[in-house]
């Protein structure tokens, strides 16, 4: 394939744009070369600036769970814009989001709205240390929750040691009160919190991580953090940014049977608008402004074009009776497909699958943390992630993302993706 035109306009990019792109991960430097500039999109498919057309399994980092262009959102969205684009004023589609929301999410009564994940995050771990009224939190390493300074932390040297900070910019005094823990680690939970006796507030994490490959947690990892939370008086944070209405309706904590105090959305809510949102019971939620001492605000929160979006969106997954088997099916296939043509081509691999996420990382041994994940072949991946974008199609240029699928995708796509996986790996 070529990219000529994407070239051209990365140049033109770097000269007002740091670094060409307005998010990292999509300037490539994890697999070298040249992002390609996408022009529009529909179903399944990616179509760049070239004219190239690819099979994505990136889908917006998760929110396309229905395919690029999904008619009942794109009309939503436009019939909301002939009626005003941004009040900073109450709406009813707000109510309408929250109610239904609120119905497909087990352990919630009230949420509130934002503008991203991010926001959704730091918004979430602002209301735990309010309502808890304890300064410090845990946090897993290799876990993304946004670019919030609380969460740009590396590890220290001991178990009760200090966070220090892994991105100029974030102070040190930020950084202390952010604790490392290990994923799918309960005992070093456990040293956290002994170490730090009363000072902790909550731990957030992704139930199922995807920001060091899809990474899942082991039997009872997560009913563990529950009881050590329990013990604690420390509030349970979910980041469902990712799992949130693409795991099953009510993500990762009707999927493990976990109830989490606090839970966090993006990506699927908004149906590919920027919303965010987090919610909790009743207790915890009346404890943020204007009813409350912890203050949360945002002019854009509740944008009608993104509440419009999101609303059709949940509507659609609610009313699908069959999309989560659907989902499960399309990715099990995929995997099972992939698995196949590795095994014959002689290549050391795991691949991690959650539902509609999943991940190869080029490692013949387990994958369970951000450790272990960091020991595959990234040489190999960058080989497999050009070999495969060269075949027309689109996984995600970095060997620490998740894959997300998306019911618009077609068994002839699967078919044709595990053909192709064949012939790229049959070189290494």
């Amino acid at each position: 394939m070529l990219y000529k035109r994407s070239s051209e306009l990365f140049v033109e990019a770097n000269k007002v744009i740091p670094g060409g792109v307005n998010s990292p991960v999509r300037a490539f430097k994890g697999v070298g070369g040249t992002p390609i500039f996408i022009k529009e999109a529909k179903g399944a498919y990616l179509y760049d600036e070239d004219g190239n057309k690819f099979i994505d399994y990136i889908n917006s980092w998760g929110p396309m769970l229905l395919g690029h262009a999904f008619e009942p959102v794109v009309n939503a969205v436009i019939e909301r814009a002939k009626k005003g684009t941004s009040f900073g004023t109450p709406t009813e589609l707000e109510t309408k989001i929250a109610e239904l929301a609120v119905s497909m999410v087990p352990n919630i009564d009230k949420i509130r709205f934002v503008n991203s994940g991010t926001e959704a995050c730091m918004s979430a771990v602002r209301l735990a240390r309010g309502y808890t009224k304890k300064d410090k939190i845990i946090k897993f390493s290799g876990c993304y929750h946004g670019h919030s300074d609380s969460f740009l932390i590396a590890a220290g040297s001991g178990l009760s040691t200090f966070g220090v900070p892994n991105s100029p910019g974030v102070t040190e005094g930020t950084a202390k009160d952010t604790l490392l823990a290990n994923y799918n680690d309960i005992e070093n939970v456990k040293a956290l919190f002994e170490a730090n006796k009363n000072e902790i507030a909550a731990i957030i994490i992704e139930p199922v991580a995807g920001n060091m490959g899809c990474i899942p947690p082991m039997e009872g990892f997560l009913n563990d953090l529950r009881t050590v939370c329990n013990d604690n008086d420390a509030l349970l944070i979910f980041d469902e940014v990712m799992t949130g209405f693409r795991l099953s309706k009510g993500g990762a904590q009707e999927l493990y049977g976990v109830n989490a105090d606090i839970v966090c959305f993006g990506k699927v809510i908004g149906g590919g608008l920027p919303v965010g949102a987090f919610a909790a019971r009743n207790e915890i939620m009346n404890y943020l402004s204007p009813i409350g001492p912890v203050y949360q605000a945002g002019t854009l929160s509740g944008n009608p074009l993104a509440m419009a979006a999101g609303l059709e969106m949940l509507k659609s997954i609610n009313q699908d009776k069959e999309l989560f088997i659907r989902l499960e099916e399309k990715t099990k296939y995929l995997e099972e497909g992939i698995r196949e043509k590795l095994i014959n081509n002689k290549v050391d691999f795991t691949i991690n699958r959650v539902g509609s996420m999943i991940s190869v990382h080029f490692d013949k041994n387990k994958v369970y943390d951000f450790e272990t994940a960091k020991n595959g072949d990234n040489d190999l991946f960058k080989k497999f992630f050009h070999g495969l974008l060269s075949k027309g199609i689109y996984i995600a240029p970095s060997a620490y993302e998740t894959w997300f699928i998306t019911d618009a995708l077609s068994y002839e796509d699967l078919d044709y993706t595990i053909k192709c996986v064949d012939e790229v790996t049959k070189e290494f």
